[in-house]
């Protein structure tokens, strides 16, 4: 199976994150497409057969700056091909910050409840004011990721 991740992060912490699931979903035997400057045209060109998005949160509750224009185009685009695809969405934040703790991760769920993506586990939802290994922190969610993927 091909898995598609898009990453959004302002220090690299989302990044690192992804990379860590990238190889993770690797050593599990799928076949693993990661680039966090990616253009929709790059992903559809990968044609993923599920997805993963891992990003950070910004300002008030945002998308990073490099997630916003790949966020934006496939949300004026909407991929058909993604319809009915299993996916899942990793957010990382900060809980002090209140109501907006994980709100990008929250942004890339809707849209992939608007693409028809099926969320295949819970969004995972790192805090910065507790974990200083965010990706260590992952391992567990991402091995019942590889479970829910495999079907």
């Amino acid at each position: 199976m091909k898995v598609a991740i898009l990453s959004g992060s302002v220090y690299g912490t989302a990044e690192e994150v992804a990379r860590h699931a990238a190889n993770i979903l690797k050593t599990a035997g799928f076949e693993t497409w990661h680039n966090p400057r990616a253009s929709l045209a790059d992903i559809l060109a990968f044609g993923p057969e599920a997805l993963l998005a891992v990003t950070s949160t910004t300002g008030m509750g945002e998308l990073p700056d490099n997630l916003q224009p790949l966020y934006s185009t496939i949300r004026d685009q909407l991929p058909a091909a993604w319809r009915g695809l299993p996916g899942a969405v990793i957010g990382l934040g900060d809980a002090s910050y209140g109501d907006t703790f994980c709100g990008g991760g929250e942004l890339m769920r809707e849209l992939f409840g608007e693409l028809g993506i099926r969320e295949v586990l819970p969004m995972l939802r790192l805090d910065a004011s507790e974990s200083v290994t965010p990706e260590t922190d992952a391992e567990p969610w991402l091995a019942e990721l590889v479970v829910a993927l495999r079907g």
